[in-house]
C-alpha cells in the first residue's frame, strides 16, 4: 500500500492532469457537439466557443487541483491567467489547423476529427501548463 501510495505522490500532477484533462476534452466535445451538429454553427465558430468555455474549466482546475498554484494577488491571479489563455490561445491555432485540414480538406467527419484534433491539443496543453503553474 506504501508503494502505491508513493508511487501516486510522484505522479499526483500527471494523475491529476489526466483526470481534469479529460473532463475538459469533454467539455470540449460536448460544447462542440451542440453548437455544430445539433445547432448547426459553423464547425470554426463552433471549436472557438468549445475552446473558450473547455479553456475556462481548465485554468481554474489546472490552477487549483493540478499544480496547486495559490492565489497571491490579483495581479499575479491576472498574470497566470493571462498566460494560460496566450498558451491555450497558440494551441488554438492548432486546434483550428487540425479541424480545417480534417473537415475542409480531407473530408472528414467534424467529430471523428474534432477527437484526433483533442489527442494532440491535450499533449501540447500539458507542456504549456507546466510551464505557466511552475511551483515558486
Amino acid at each position: 500500500m506504501d508503494k502505491i501510495r508513493t508511487l501516486f505522490k510522484k505522479y499526483e500532477a500527471f494523475i491529476s492532469y489526466v483526470f481534469f484533462g479529460g473532463l475538459t476534452t469533454l467539455i470540449n466535445l460536448v460544447v462542440f457537439w451542440v453548437t455544430h451538429e445539433q445547432m448547426g454553427i459553423n464547425w470554426a465558430v463552433a471549436n472557438i466557443i468549445a475552446w473558450f468555455l473547455s479553456v475556462l474549466f481548465a485554468f481554474f482546475t489546472n490552477k487549483t487541483w493540478v499544480f496547486h498554484s495559490r492565489y497571491t494577488t490579483v495581479w499575479a491571479f491576472l498574470k497566470e491567467m493571462f498566460l494560460f489563455f496566450g498558451a491555450r490561445g497558440a494551441s488554438l491555432v492548432i486546434d483550428q489547423s487540425i479541424m480545417w485540414i480534417g473537415i475542409d480538406l480531407l473530408h472528414v467527419g467534424a467529430m471523428l476529427t474534432k477527437l484526433v484534433d483533442q489527442i494532440v491539443v491535450i499533449l501540447i496543453n500539458y507542456v504549456f501548463s507546466k510551464w505557466i503553474f511552475k511551483k515558486k
